[in-house]
């Protein structure tokens, strides 16, 4: 295999990015993702672009629309595509560079254990072919989602990486949390000019400093510790560096139970706070197997559906991508084939339906039928144009959808729905999809600070003594 090519002389600034086929097939609007700098099309990317456009998956689409945004850009200047074609006027100005499709044969003798006929190997002697016609004059980079192209372009000294564009962060360590602790030194650096009020049983504090610029609206505060007085309350209301600060309903306690369920630990408060407030529209909620999530959700929406009738229905989907091989096709309505992927939702109403009280083997029963009347479950696929008037829509394992399926759900708010998103963003069975680029992560980052929505990341597993050791050591 060849090393390395290295040289001293200067490149120019801009750089020709060579365009894989999963790239396009993963974000359409990549072409117009890479600002300043060139992309050249190979032709077997087009190739591949063809023979993967048929059907209805979610693949398909993609590779259908950057067919479409490919065929736009070429007749915006049908002369000189030699020469390249400008990208401003396509991207509505959002690349200023040019598109390069690839014109001429390209003849060079790629290694024998690299066989021409496939088509990786193809765009790899386009990358190679480029590279030795510019000579280090200019830096030519292969851009794939597929790691194996990535080492065989490395290994023939050629420059690749992957496409990161899509990725709403690097490190997911940073993600929003939703909440934030704070001591004794947050009173004194911000509390100079403190006002305190009680209203509707909650006390207010408006403060103003240096460490509340970072504070977002609905964001979580807590103030716990030896000889500190302990404190739970949310950013109502922000102008600048004011903030207002209202304490919390404590639902750890027996008398603001819901549905028979308290919280159990300090994130779990804070999430009943955000699924049983009406001004709350969307909530995000994370944290690993055993933490509530989906019992604290239904609980919520129970309370809310057949208790102070504030929605309709409680609707529930997720995304049905199997951990393991998949069993064939269900008999069945839409509801009974969705079935078998809520295995959580009974298990959560078993327990949610043994708190009910007293009443006997026919008053659990009557429960339980009363319950199951007012949720449906919806499969993801039937979703597109649909509306929700006055819903409780809940989207289990949410982080196996894309950015844009998860779009498409959440714009199917109709007026007075409340959406809830959950899942453990260590757990993608989606090909293609990391914890940085997940739907989920996503609508996280983007939601964060707006008045009607409010993220939690639940951090202590609840299940039992087993599942807490099993996530933590295995």
């Amino acid at each position: 295999m060849a090393t390395r090519r290295t040289g001293k002389s200067k490149t120019p600034a801009t750089k020709l990015f060579v365009l894989d086929t999963n790239v396009l097939m993963h974000d359409p609007t990549s072409l117009f993702r890479f600002e300043e700098h060139d992309i050249f099309v190979p032709m077997m990317t087009l190739e591949e672009l063809d023979s993967n456009k048929k059907g209805m998956s979610e693949v398909a689409r993609n590779a259908r629309q950057a067919s479409r945004t490919l065929d736009e850009i070429v007749n915006s200047c049908p002369e000189g595509i030699e020469s390249g074609i400008s990208l401003v006027g396509p991207s509505s100005e959002l690349a200023s560079g040019r598109l390069f499709l690839q014109t001429e044969a390209v003849d060079v003798k790629l290694p024998a254990a690299l066989p021409t006929a496939k088509g990786d190997n193809q765009i790899l002697a386009v990358v190679l072919h480029l590279f030795e016609k510019f000579d280090r004059k200019r830096a030519v980079i292969l851009v794939s989602k597929d790691i194996n192209m990535r080492i065989k372009a490395r290994a023939l000294g050629l420059a690749a990486q992957d496409y990161f564009n899509d990725k709403v962060l690097e490190d997911t360590d940073l993600l929003y949390t939703g909440t934030r602790e704070i001591d004794t030194a947050f009173w004194e650096a911000n509390g100079k000019d403190l006002e305190s009020w009680k209203q509707d049983g909650h006390t207010y504090y408006k403060l103003k400093g240096p460490d509340t610029a970072d504070l977002l609206i609905n964001e979580f505060v807590f103030q716990e510790g030896e000889g500190e007085q302990p404190l739970q309350a949310w950013v109502k209301d922000k102008a600048g560096r004011t903030v207002t600060l209202e304490t919390l309903i404590d639902y750890s306690h027996q008398k603001n139970n819901t549905w028979g369920i308290t919280a159990r630990n300090r994130e779990q408060n804070f999430a009943l706070n955000l699924l049983m407030n009406p001004e709350i529209d969307f909530v995000t909620l994370l944290g690993q197997a055993g933490t509530g999530k989906t019992l604290l959700t239904l609980a919520a929406s129970l309370t809310q559906v057949l208790e102070t009738k504030r929605y309709s229905e409680i609707i529930m989907t997720r995304v049905t991508v199997p951990v393991g091989e998949d069993i064939g096709f269900l008999p069945g309505t839409e509801e009974e084939k969705m079935a078998p992927w809520m295995g959580a939702l009974e298990d959560n109403l078993d327990v949610l339906n043994g708190t009910t009280g007293e009443g006997g083997e026919w008053g659990r029963a009557a429960t339980r039928d009363l319950i199951r009347s007012r949720i449906k479950i919806k499969s993801l696929n039937f979703m597109r144009g649909r509306t929700f008037i006055n819903k409780f829509l809940i989207i289990d394992e949410a982080q196996n959808l894309t950015p844009k399926q998860m779009k498409t759900l959440i714009t199917r708010a109709g007026p007075g729905t409340k959406v809830v998103c959950m899942g453990n963003i260590a757990q993608i069975d989606t090909p293609y999809l990391t914890e940085g680029s997940s739907g989920l992560t996503y609508v996280v980052d983007r939601f964060k600070g707006w008045a009607h929505s409010g993220h939690i990341t639940l951090q202590r597993g609840e299940r039992s003594r087993l599942a807490d050791h099993a996530a933590e050591v295995l």
